[in-house]
Formats: C-alpha cells, sequence, structure tokens
C-alpha cells in the first residue's frame, strides 16, 4: 500500500506542476543550473540519466529512486571544467540503514562563476563581487518488491550574485524498476516541484523554476557486454521546440518573406527534441565506455554550415577494487566541450572499524542489485 500511496502523491505533484507551468514559455526559468548533469557518467549520458544501473552513487541526484543498499558507504567527488571557466563542483554519500530499511544520500553541488569587476556607468571601478550557486540535497530511498525502489529528495538551491541571492526550495519524487532476468530498467523522475521562497527583488515576482518530468528505459542485450538507453525529457509539454525567426526566408524582388517554415507541424522534430538515444559497452570488467546523442541540444545549438558533433556526449569509466574513476565529456558546440572527472570509493574498503554494532554496520556490503 505505501508504494501505491506514494505512485498516487508523484501523479499528483506532477499534475500540480504541469498546471502551474503551464503559462510558462521556454528560457524564462530561473535556477536554471539545477538541469546541471551531477557526475561525468551522466554527462555522458547526455546530461539526463534516470534509469542508470552504475555502481555510482552520484547517478541517484538524476533520479533518488536509484539510491539502493548497493551504494552503501559509498562517496563520489567531481570536478566539471564548465564553460568559461566556470568551475562546478560535485559530491555525493550514500548510507543504508537495515533497521530503517532505507537507502539516504546527501548531496551537493557547487557553481562557481568566479569574481567580477563591479564599475558604474561610466566605467569607474570600485572592487569586485562573486557570483556563485549552489544546492543541496537529502534523498530517501526503499525498495519494493524485489523489482522496484522509489524515493524522494528535498533540496535547498541558493543563487548568489553579491550582494544579492535567491533561495528555493524543491524535491525531486522517482521510481525505478530493474529487471535481472530480463536486464531491462525503466525509470521515472519528476525534477524540482517546488519554488523560489526567496527572489533576487523584492518588486518583481518570483520565476518559475526549471521542472521537469523525465523517463528512461534502458536494455542490457544478452550475450553481449552492450547496454542501450533512451530518455524522455520535457514530457510535461509537448512542442519544446524553439521558434525561430531565421526560418522565415525572404524571397522575390521586394523582399515578400515566406512564413511556410513558421506554419509547418514539425511532427516528427518536435517528438526526437524530447529524445536522448545512448550506449554502454563493457570493455572486460574494469572498463566502461558510453555515448550518447542530445536531440534538443543538437537541433538549439548547432551550426547549420558547421554542426560537428554537437549534442553527442562521451564517457570512460575505470573500475578498480578500491576506487572508480570516472570521465565525461560532452559537446554543446562546435567552438569546443566541457570535460568532468570524478572518483568513486567505496569507504568501507579504504578506511576499516573493527569491533561493535557501528563496525557491522560500516563495513556491510550488498549486492549492486
Amino acid at each position: 500500500m505505501r508504494f501505491y500511496r506514494f505512485s498516487f502523491l508523484l501523479l499528483s505533484y506532477v499534475c500540480l506542476s504541469i498546471a502551474v507551468l503551464a503559462q510558462v514559455t521556454g528560457g524564462q526559468f530561473a535556477f536554471e543550473y539545477l538541469r546541471l548533469p551531477s557526475s561525468p557518467y551522466a554527462t555522458a549520458m547526455g546530461g539526463m540519466c534516470p534509469t542508470a544501473t552504475a555502481q555510482d552513487v552520484s547517478l541517484a541526484v538524476q533520479n533518488p529512486a536509484l539510491m539502493r543498499p548497493g551504494l552503501h558507504n559509498r562517496l563520489s567527488m567531481g570536478y566539471n571544467s564548465y564553460y568559461a571557466g566556470i568551475g562546478i563542483s560535485n559530491i555525493a554519500y550514500g548510507y543504508h540503514v537495515p533497521s530503517l530499511k532505507t537507502s539516504f544520500l546527501a548531496a551537493m553541488q557547487y557553481v562557481n562563476y568566479g569574481n567580477f569587476t563591479q564599475t558604474d556607468i561610466y566605467g569607474n571601478e570600485y572592487g569586485s563581487f562573486k557570483g556563485a550557486d549552489y544546492m543541496l540535497s537529502l534523498t530517501a530511498s526503499r525498495q519494493y518488491l524485489t523489482k522496484w525502489t522509489y524515493g524522494a529528495s528535498l533540496k535547498y538551491a541558493r543563487s548568489s550574485l553579491q550582494p544579492y541571492e535567491a533561495i528555493a526550495l524543491l524535491a525531486d519524487v522517482g521510481i525505478h524498476y530493474y529487471d535481472t532476468t530480463s536486464l531491462i530498467s525503466i525509470g521515472a523522475v519528476a525534477k524540482n516541484l517546488g519554488g523560489i521562497i526567496k527572489n533576487y527583488s523584492n518588486t518583481t515576482p518570483a520565476e518559475a523554476v526549471p521542472f521537469d518530468l523525465q523517463i528512461g528505459i534502458s536494455k542490457r542485450l544478452k550475450h553481449t557486454p552492450l547496454r542501450l538507453f533512451a530518455t524522455f525529457h520535457h514530457l510535461y509539454e509537448w512542442d519544446i521546440r524553439y521558434d525561430n525567426p531565421a526560418d522565415n526566408v525572404s524571397s522575390g524582388i521586394l523582399g515578400a518573406t515566406d512564413t511556410t517554415a513558421s506554419t509547418k507541424k514539425y511532427t516528427v522534430n518536435k517528438f526526437f527534441r524530447h529524445c536522448i538515444f545512448g550506449a554502454e559497452v563493457a570493455l572486460g570488467k574494469h572498463i566502461l565506455v558510453t555515448t550518447s546523442y542530445n536531440t534538443l541540444r543538437r537541433q538549439e545549438l548547432a551550426l547549420k554550415a558547421k554542426p560537428g558533433a554537437t549534442g553527442f556526449a562521451f564517457g570512460v569509466t575505470l573500475l578498480f577494487n578500491k576506487l572508480d574513476l570516472h570521465y565525461g565529456r560532452s559537446i554543446y558546440h562546435v567552438a569546443g566541450a566541457y570535460n568532468e572527472f570524478s572518483l568513486s570509493v567505496p569507504l568501507q574498503k579504504m578506511i576499516s572499524i573493527n569491533g561493535g554494532k557501528m563496525a557491522s554496520l560500516w563495513n556491510a556490503e550488498y549486492p549492486n542489485w
């Protein structure tokens, strides 16, 4: 019954959020940094992966239902060398409490925009100021029967541009299904439910936060090292296509504008903008190679004359006995890409505690699935 109650609450939250966001058009969200991936693996999977089964605790930030006993006592620390000198740090720690039959996750993301020169309208300098964003989250997840998990995250988000700041209280809720026999994984998550409680300005209304509804499915092909992924995002809104004025071209002697492009339905194009496709290949027991294609990213950011590899992402994971190394690279534009690195450590293998109940809890190891 608890699982069904959770599903009902999830549906209610989603419906409420859709009703609120129906009045909001694209490009009018605050706290957009909450869309940034939380790990190199997520970067390599196109920025979203609500159904990833890899033993990486930072992936539970993508979908709280991915937190499970197999991620007990794991610590993940990562750094994203983002564009324009922006640095993004991620840290996540998971712990399973058997007496509560619940797995917990604590995570933080910190975005450092650096220092800016403070000037007046005449260009006179008066020192410098900083810009930074960060998000703190606490996740709880439980198992239902043998194949289902469900979870929720509470998030405190802060955006700062000295001396101003904005604060938001948010929640993610998700479910996950994994069949170890058929090797099929299905995940769904509603992200950033909630709103801003403190705006940058007291005289203007608070902006909408970047809500998203995502569903993912992955399938490991039997007797092969290949797993295929498909993620569907922005499911609360059908048409997320950018209405580009450049599609209306001028022609004719008098320079008349051809508006045929603006009246097209673009049904196929609108559908695939919701899609991210990916694949993971295991090269032996110690190397995972991942790649993905984000249709929306390519459609919005690629140059027609030189699209390059815009929309593609790649990643490598090296698995060792006492630590895992992750690398992800995402190409937003032909002008360049960003790189992300992380280190994942099972602390019970690095730090030993002997004797007592605390030792048994600390040293416990659970199967990944």
